[in-house]
């Protein structure tokens, strides 16, 4: 199956062919609510905002009860930043401890991993005693992926068995993709912004070494790269630390 994009669901109507393999009645309800979503995740402020969003239009636009989204960090699968209710995260923190289970194999795999009945699946005895606990029956992993890069796992749980049919599948792919552009654009700003502002800070300790010594700005510059290189401090907390107390930090 290609990848839906946003012109095409909308083209999708109860007169026209379906861009999916089989004919959905699904999609066409869709379009309206993935065109405000489109809007909402462009207009999000950051990464929580966005995946805020994503969990609870998927509340809303499939089968069930909670919806969640774990995110990939630097030191591997380790981030919850958006749940409809406390049960996902308690069910994802389960995994992420024992490294086992379909989010896990989700991330790692790139893949769909459906759970159709939680008292008849056998693949994570484990975890699906503890979400039988928590009375998830049907759950739904699916990858949020940008090319070749992997960038987290969106949740679907259902308190009952079978919950998942092949709209609700198609409409979590499509949920999906939009959800994983977003969350990498997002991330890209936050990074962008964090680094603009680390600029801002170095320029102005830059500044005060340059008044206060008397040095030109490269002299200055490897004055706090030395300062940070010695007490293992990041450069932009160093040039904060100058900053706020007007002197460099002890080494």
């Amino acid at each position: 199956m290609h990848d839906v994009t946003m012109d095409e669901i909308s083209r999708t109507g109860p007169d026209s062919e379906s861009v999916l393999d089989e004919p959905s009645t699904a999609l066409p309800r869709s379009a309206e609510g993935f065109a405000a979503l489109a809007v909402e995740l462009h207009e999000a402020e950051g990464v929580e905002e966005t995946v805020q969003a994503v969990v609870e239009f998927a509340l809303h636009a499939l089968n069930c009860d909670f919806a969640g989204v774990a995110l990939r960090t630097a030191g591997g699968l380790g981030e919850v930043p958006a749940v409809t209710d406390p049960t996902v995260a308690e069910i994802y923190h389960f995994q992420m401890a024992g490294a086992d289970g379909p989010l896990v194999e989700c991330m790692r795999d790139r893949t769909t991993v459906a759970v159709t009945d939680t008292v008849h699946d056998q693949r994570w005895p484990e975890w699906a005693k503890k979400v039988l606990e928590l009375g998830v029956r049907s759950v739904l992993d699916v990858p949020l992926w940008t090319g070749s890069s992997g960038v987290g796992v969106l949740g679907l749980y259902s308190l009952e068995p079978d919950a998942f049919g092949p709209d609700e599948v198609a409409i979590a792919h499509i949920l999906a993709r939009h959800a994983a552009v977003a969350v990498a654009t997002a991330r890209r700003e936050e990074n962008l912004k964090v680094a603009v502002d680390a600029r801002k800070l170095v320029g102005q300790a830059m500044g005060i070494l340059m008044e206060r010594y008397d040095l030109d700005a490269d002299r200055a510059f490897e004055v706090l790269r030395r300062y940070s290189q010695d007490t293992n401090i990041k450069l932009r907390e160093v040039a904060q630390d100058l900053i706020d107390s007007r002197r460099l930090p002890r080494v």
